[in-house]
């Protein structure tokens, strides 16, 4: 009932929005909202640039930035809308006014709130959820349910749930012991580690699956599913190997250089996520167990990043990707040698269980089309952007340090769009520099913590869960632990 309520306050929003756009002169937003592409050129403008945006402490590529936007310079200030100009060349500001009395006057900071990404309509949207997300889905979940139906008649997944079940028995305590769902979960939990996200997806949707079998209402969430979803989405990954290969492409002088704050913040985010999901569950963290397993995973952190750190950025790529990929494979070669072992038809358990994978893959089409229209429309009609800029006038008005705002962006996005999330990350990084402040936050706040409502809605969808009692509003909370770590740790190591 909690996402029914959220998904529908965001199409009425977006609605609200794009009619007060619509309102104001915006005649195209109807348009974008439904059939508009973001490979379509529309509203496309033209400025005259008086200075230079680095005068104004933004990057040199700012130029690029606008154009994703529609924004194009001219030399010619006769076929321009806007005058862009930083603050040294507001004296010549008036004199083009004069002479072209159209011309729209902003600063490169300014124009910013006139900003709207190009991002497709409701009717492209629904496309490319099937085609771009639900059909190489459908491979992959084949692919690891496959694997994991042989590991489960070899005994794989019970022996996994032998070896960890001295510390999920305290904190998901309405699991029987020895039930497959304690196996499923960790190998969920190791693959988000690893940011193996492909592998996560199928094993996080086994476990719901296993889960909703000792779930006595259906259409209810379970204490163990609860705790299972915001421990997902809290992120906790090990290496951020996306948001390094971005910003080593980008020309960062030390791609790697958020590695530590991205570690330190996640593991907040999930630790949070921990406590308040216990704290409802009246769940003691106090026990000799769980306190010796999360010693041990902090310990099994800092020695990581202390390797880490010593690595330059190709090495540090090039070591998680040796440690993801070899991880995986090696798993692979285990559960066929172990289902050769237990002399079980491997192929035939394979096939049975990517016939699962590509079920479950059907099943959820509804509720990720479902969720992205309604981001997509909250992302068209410009909803985005009044919050952010809303944002950023409240902080500027406080008189607080507002350098941390030029990243929230990021943060803000995050629970919605995790496609919308890195888009605001990259034009981050072009706008200010990704070895900027603002630049290095984004970076941050983007391996802080998962996308939660896609999260809600793909895995509960994948079990026809109705009612997701408080899960909703934890996992905001643990986002939010998250966000604020991260600004923290962005001002102690960048600031």
């Amino acid at each position: 009932m909690t996402l029914t309520k959220i998904w529908s306050a965001f199409v009425i929003i977006a609605f609200t929005v794009g009619a007060f756009r619509m309102a104001s002169g915006d005649e195209k937003i109807f348009n974008r909202m439904v059939t508009g592409k973001s490979s379509d050129r529309y509203d496309s403008v033209f400025y005259y640039a008086l200075g230079q945006p680095e005068n104004m402490g933004l990057s040199a590529s700012y130029p690029d930035l606008l154009k994703e936007y529609g924004f194009f310079a001219t030399d010619q200030p006769a076929k321009a809308g806007y005058l862009l100009h930083d603050l040294r060349s507001d004296d010549s500001v008036g004199y083009y006014r004069s002479l072209y009395p159209l011309l729209k006057a902003h600063t490169y900071i300014g124009v910013q709130s006139k900003l709207i990404r190009k991002v497709d309509g409701v009717i492209e949207t629904a496309k490319n959820a099937v085609l771009d997300i639900i059909l190489p889905l459908i491979g992959i979940l084949a692919l690891f349910m496959g694997f994991l139906s042989v590991a489960e008649k070899a005994g794989g997944v019970r022996l996994l749930s032998k070896i960890i079940w001295p510390f999920f028995s305290r904190i998901f305590p309405d699991i029987p012991k020895g039930h497959p769902a304690t196996g499923h979960i960790m190998m969920n939990f190791s693959a988000n580690l690893l940011n193996l996200d492909n592998a996560a997806t199928p094993f996080g949707l086994k476990a719901m699956e296993s889960l909703q079998e000792l779930n006595p209402s259906k259409t209810t969430a379970s204490n163990a599913q609860v705790m299972f979803l915001a421990l997902h989405a809290s992120g906790l990954t090990l290496i951020p190997v996306t948001i390094i290969a971005y910003r080593s492409g980008m020309g960062a002088a030390d791609p790697t250089d958020i590695f530590i704050p991205c570690m330190i913040a996640t593991f907040a985010a999930t630790m949070a996520a921990l406590f308040i999901v216990s704290f409802r569950q009246r769940i003691n963290l106090l026990q000799p167990v769980i306190l010796a397993w999360v010693g041990g995973i902090s310990l099994l952190i800092a020695l990581l990043v202390l390797y880490v750190v010593k690595l330059d950025a190709s090495t540090a790529q090039l070591f998680s990707g040796k440690l993801s990929n070899g991880i995986i494979l090696m798993l692979f070669v285990l559960i066929v040698l172990g289902g050769l072992y237990k002399k079980i038809d491997v192929f035939d358990a394979f096939v049975e269980g990517a016939k699962g994978g590509f079920e479950t893959a059907v099943r959820i089409i509804p509720y990720i089309v479902g969720m992205l229209i309604a981001i997509s429309l909250l992302r068209t009609s410009g909803s985005f952007d009044v919050l952010i800029n809303g944002v950023k006038q409240l902080f500027a008005y406080l008189g607080t340090d507002t350098r941390f705002v030029d990243g929230l962006p990021t943060a803000l996005i995050k629970p919605l769009s995790g496609s919308g999330a890195r888009g605001m990350m990259l034009d981050t990084m072009k706008t200010y520099g990704v070895d900027s402040f603002a630049g290095r936050l984004a970076s941050v706040l983007q391996g802080s913590s998962d996308t939660t409502f896609y999260v809600v809605a793909v895995y509960f969808g994948s079990v026809n869960i109705r009612n997701t009692r408080y899960a909703i509003g934890s996992m905001l909370l643990a986002d939010l632990v998250g966000i604020l770590t991260s600004v923290w740790l962005a001002y102690l190591f960048f600031a």
